[in-house]
């Protein structure tokens, strides 16, 4: 029951900081990062938060990979959700000021790639599931037999133009965004001696059946 609580406590503070690192990315003001894009995108449109934006589009791709025969897990379900809510608090609360300078814009963006990264290693770790997102890179590219690269490149652009078309800020930011997002997480993860592909990640049934384990031993 430890260990699962502790799982936990690691799940959301991996969330958290994602949300944080997302919120750092837009304040930069340079340009979103590619699912920003379409988030802010949709927001503007629909006069919706942000932060619901993130969760509405967590549950439309969540029925996607579902209907496409991906397993979700509880890390799935909270990301869909929390993430979103995580942001709205944070925007909410106004404590990141928006820059106006290129300069220190690029800084907060890369401060904001670099927290994102960590929050993947904490999220990651925790083994709970893979988010919405990557769920349906790892679909489409099971459906599609196309590289793994090739479906990530593809989704994220798709986001991009549509978002764009939304009213969503892409610029000099979106670029780098895509370009290094890849270094930070690798970056971070080998800075951590972590390496993603050894997490063995529970589907929702697995959890349940280990938490009414757990539950037993411990009464």
């Amino acid at each position: 029951m430890k260990q699962f609580i502790v799982r936990i406590i690691t799940l959301l503070f991996g969330l958290f900081l994602y949300a944080l690192g997302i919120v750092l990315s837009i304040k930069a003001n340079i340009g979103y990062a590619p699912w920003e894009v379409f988030h802010v995108g949709l927001a503007q449109k629909t006069g919706m938060s942000i932060g619901t934006a993130v969760v509405l589009t967590g549950v439309v791709v969540v029925g996607i990979v579902l209907v496409l025969g991906e397993k979700i897990g509880l890390g799935t379900l909270l990301n869909m959700v929390l993430i979103g809510v995580f942001m709205d608090l944070i925007i909410i609360s106004n404590i990141i000021p928006e820059q106006e300078t290129l300069t220190f814009g690029l800084l907060m963006l890369i401060i904001g790639l670099f927290i994102i990264s960590l929050g993947s290693y904490f999220y990651i770790k925790a083994a709970f599931g893979a988010g919405p997102r990557d769920s349906l890179m790892v679909v489409l590219n099971r459906k599609a037999k196309l590289p793994i690269g090739i479906c990530r490149s593809t989704i994220e652009l798709s986001v991009t133009i549509i978002g764009w078309i939304l009213g969503g800020m892409a610029g000099i930011g979106t670029i780098i965004s895509v370009i290094a997002i890849g270094f930070f997480i690798q970056f971070t993860f080998a800075l951590l001696k972590f390496i993603p592909s050894t997490v063995k990640h529970e589907t929702l049934r697995q959890t349940y059946t280990n938490l009414r384990h757990s539950i037993k031993h411990t009464v």
